[in-house]
């Protein structure tokens, strides 16, 4: 090594320091190659040493794309290109190409040398200064050379033009405004002959009519005749073997006359009437057996459909697509199904004439193939093809890829539901998709199929037997497992009656014994998880009521799970033992039909929430497009969408009752619905523990967010239940805790008091909100003989070098709170900390003792003008408040 090191000299050659740094067998021996030689490359350019600059900076280049700083001799570029000679020029210009870009501030320096070269008389060096103008000219640059630029689209040599146009292309992109000067002496150049030239010369017409509206109404009048022209004769030509390429003449002249043609015909009617000929007649005659003509059919195809309508040159060009689909070459295959995707807004009858082809290629081995082809027949989908065509994808989902089977599931029910033609067609599809791919079908597409079935009354006992029968045959599929478990829960009574028998279906025989054994499957099942095994228990327990003669088997079933790790499937075991084995008399009522669900209903449900109260400091908010928000969108800040919030009468009741299936239908006599209402709170608090309702002057309806927040409180025994009827109204009593209901027995039977808050305790302060930017404090206190109240002190700290300006802040918390916001102390946060906003907050907890508090915050502010915006949720409050 240490030899190949010492023979480096400022004189050697760039063959012999290439033939070292290949024989380095390590990186660090290649390092140490190149170090040797760089210091080299200085010792020289610091002797200024003129023999050996353009060896230096050879050697320079092939250092830089090796990846090594080569910063050193950028003014080396520059003094070979002062140079007199063209050799000293060339590899002067290539060094400047390769080791600067535009944003060196150096380059400045050679302007006045491109200058010089441009006016050259010889034309080798204007082309060589032309290229390097075209490859790193900056926006500066461009200004100052453009007429020179300009001058030589006229140059008598052809190269010099075709140089010229390539180099006009870059100064109109980095100058726009100097487009105009170009438009002229662009329209000279489409009637070249030369076709390096005339190739270059469309191109730049091209980008000008894209950059330039003036450029784009100009060639339209004058240069579309021209263009036409130009198309035909290169269509028409005889074989010329200077431009043949695959028996096609010139086939990149083809494809960049058909791009013009196609910006100049888009939003044009008389252009696009002067091409139609010269389309159809290349759309025919373009031979499709070599890849050169597949890729003018292409650009001819998308000419077509980006012009002004012609009916029957867009179904010629679908019709080349459609040839497309059956090549053997997957990119080609790939972009016909791309351009049959755009061209299907445009003419889709003419697009369901390929729909077999197309079909075929869901089923292909390529994995981009089947899915863009899969997109396509989602869109080629209505109500007069969806029949067949669902039932080729169904076909092919029993023998699809692993991987293909969760897009193709996707796609399958989303056409199913979208455009079934009745029921019992929908739930037979969709029984065969979970039979197939069930593992792979999602939750919303499962729940959304028992809210079919459970408003098609007809199919009740035709679903139920089709689902015991799937069940049987593949019970490996987790979603085919829960619509089963739940149908049969449901109607299992149907199952075994054998009642509503449709003429398609065969007879079958099943016993109640069976029916449970499928349930008690589905419990054992190893790969079942907690909700499918929750829905199980949930459906032994309906079977109990509607098979007595199996009750105790399914409650030694159920008692199994007694003991289980999973605290959700212990509860509901013990619960549910406890109903089976104390209050029978109130079974038949817990475990009713559940009554039928829409869809309206289905979908409030997942975004029902009660109505919130929400304070904020300021009146209004502007949002970052520009527009004024009102200053407390309820909805808005709790993401929630104001066509989806629910009316608070019942959305909770629907919840539960949905849940349970209890009846708990409102009651006829307008003059007593808030008696009724309240008198149903009671009822369903007492049947889950959750305690007394509240008996503050408030909304009647149940805050389930609360609910499920609220810690647990003692329950007692539901012995002594009377038979289910309304509960009396306790509106005028005293708060006094009656008899609960308690499924899990033997508990305490008092509610805990509130504690008498003599003194005010001390709360830690909390770190409500932190991000990079923003750091939130809080701190409490209460007032002493009110321990509903508290005051929160709130304190905004900067963690930015930014000021934020017009800084606001902004909460919401549910009904059982009351919010007031006092104002800020100041709209303005100083960056990095050294000071802050405080601002204080009262917050009265109604249900304080067994409610904590919540909230959700909103900050609004300006960081250089800019609207900044940040969210968050606030649940980790000290106990006690």
């Amino acid at each position: 090594m240490d030899s190949i090191i010492s023979t480096f000299t400022s004189g050697t050659r760039l063959r012999d320091m290439i033939r070292a740094i290949r024989a380095c067998k390590t990186a660090a021996e290649e390092r140490a190659v190149v170090r040797k030689e760089c210091a080299a490359i200085r010792a020289s350019i610091n002797e200024n040493d003129q023999e050996e600059r353009h060896r230096n900076l050879a050697k320079l280049m092939f250092i830089h794309m090796l990846g090594y700083p080569t910063h050193f001799g950028q003014m080396e570029c520059l003094k070979l290109i002062a140079s007199s000679g063209f050799p000293e020029k060339r590899i002067g210009y290539l060094g400047l190409m390769l080791l600067l870009d535009e944003r060196q501030e150096v380059l400045m320096l050679v302007t006045n040398s491109l200058k010089q070269d441009l006016n050259h008389m010889n034309p080798y060096i204007v082309g060589l200064a032309l290229c390097a103008l075209g490859n790193i000219c900056s926006a500066e640059m461009a200004r100052d050379l453009a007429p020179e630029v300009e001058r030589l689209l006229q140059f008598r040599d052809p190269n010099i033009r075709k140089k010229a146009a390539l180099c006009s292309i870059r100064i109109i992109k980095k100058v726009p405004d100097l487009a105009e000067n170009f438009i002229n002496p662009t329209a000279s150049l489409l009637k070249e002959k030369h076709h390096g030239v005339l190739i270059t010369g469309i191109q730049l017409c091209t980008d000008l009519c894209k950059l330039c509206p003036e450029a784009l109404e100009y060639f339209r009048k004058k240069c579309t005749e021209v263009l036409v022209k130009t198309l035909r004769d290169v269509v028409n030509s005889p074989y010329t073997p200077e431009y043949d390429i695959g028996g096609i003449t010139d086939p990149f002249l083809h494809i960049r006359l058909l791009r013009l043609l196609r910006v100049l015909g888009q939003g044009d009617t008389d252009a696009s009437d002067c091409m139609n000929d010269i389309l159809a007649q290349v759309a025919s005659k373009t031979e499709s057996n070599k890849n050169a003509g597949n890729a003018i059919l292409y650009e001819c195809v998308e000419t077509i459909m980006s012009i002004e309508d012609n009916g029957g040159l867009r179904v010629l060009a679908i019709n080349i697509l459609g040839r497309f689909l059956s090549n053997r070459d997957n990119n080609i295959r790939y972009v016909a199904l791309n351009m049959l995707m755009k061209a299907i807004s445009v003419d889709s009858q003419a697009v369901q004439r390929h729909r077999t082809t197309i079909l075929e290629c869901v089923k292909d081995t390529d994995a981009s193939i089947r899915k863009r082809a899969l997109e396509l027949v989602y869109l080629l989908m209505n109500e007069t093809n969806v029949e067949p065509l669902t039932k080729e994808l169904i076909e092919y989902l029993e023998v699809s890829d692993q991987e293909f089977k969760g897009d193709l599931t996707a796609k399958i029910c989303s056409i199913v539901e979208k455009f079934s033609p009745n029921k019992i067609w929908y739930i037979d599809q969709m029984l065969k998709v979970l039979s197939e791919a069930g593992n792979f079908v999602k939750d919303e597409v499962c729940h959304a199929l028992i809210v079919v079935i459970s408003n098609a009354a007809d199919l009740h006992g035709y679903t139920v037997r089709a689902l015991y029968r799937l069940f049987q045959a593949s019970p490996e599929q987790e979603s085919l497992v829960r619509v089963a478990v739940w149908c049969i829960g449901e109607y299992g009574d149907l199952l075994i009656s054998n009642i509503g028998m449709l003429d398609i279906e065969d007879p079958l025989t099943v016993t109640e014994s069976d029916a449970v054994d499928v349930v008690e499957i589905a419990m054992k099942r190893h790969s079942s998880d907690l909700t499918t095994k929750a829905m199980t228990l949930i459906a032994l327990l309906k079977l109990s009521s509607r098979f007595p003669s199996c009750s105790e088997r399914i409650r030694e079933i159920i008692v199994q799970h007694k003991g289980n790790f999973v605290l959700e499937l212990q509860q509901r075991s013990i619960e549910f033992n406890s109903i089976l084995e104390k209050h029978k008399n109130i079974r038949s009522a817990l475990v009713e039909r559940m009554p039928v669900l829409d869809e309206a209903t289905f979908s409030g449900r997942k975004s029902s929430s009660v109505p919130t109260t929400v304070s904020t400091s300021a009146t209004s908010l502007k949002a970052p497009n520009g527009t004024v928000k009102p200053a407390a969108p309820l909805v808005d800040l709790l993401d929630l969408s104001s066509d989806d919030v629910p009316a608070p009468s019942s959305s909770g009741f629907d919840f539960l009752q949905d849940l349970l299936g209890v009846d708990m239908a409102p009651s006829s006599a307008p003059s007593n619905t808030n008696q009724a209402t309240k008198t149903r709170a009671d009822a369903l608090l007492d049947l889950l523990s959750i305690g007394s309702s509240p008996l503050q002057n408030s909304p009647s309806s149940i805050d389930i967010i609360s609910l499920s927040q609220e810690k647990p409180p003692p329950v007692v025994a539901l012995d002594g239940l009377p038979s289910p009827s309304p509960a009396p109204s306790r509106a005028a009593s005293q708060p006094t805790v009656g008899p609960i209901l308690d499924l899990l027995d033997g508990l305490s039977s008092h509610l805990p008091a509130p504690e008498n808050n003599r003194t005010s305790p001390a709360y830690p302060s909390i770190v409500a909100f932190e991000s990079s930017n923003l750091r939130i404090n809080f701190s409490f206190s209460k007032t002493d003989g009110n321990p509903q109240s508290t005051e929160v002190k709130a304190t905004f700290s900067n963690l930015s070098q930014n000021v934020y300006t017009d800084f606001i802040f902004q909460a919401a918390v549910p009904k059982f709170l009351q919010l007031h916001l006092d104002p800020a102390s100041s709209n303005t946060l100083p960056a990095g900390g050294a000071d802050s906003v405080k601002q204080t907050l009262k917050i009265t907890n109604t249900q304080h003792g067994k409610k904590s508090l919540v909230m959700r915050i909103r900050v609004a502010y300006k960081v250089n003008g800019k609207d900044m915006l940040e969210e968050g949720q606030i649940s980790h409050f000290p106990r006690g408040l």
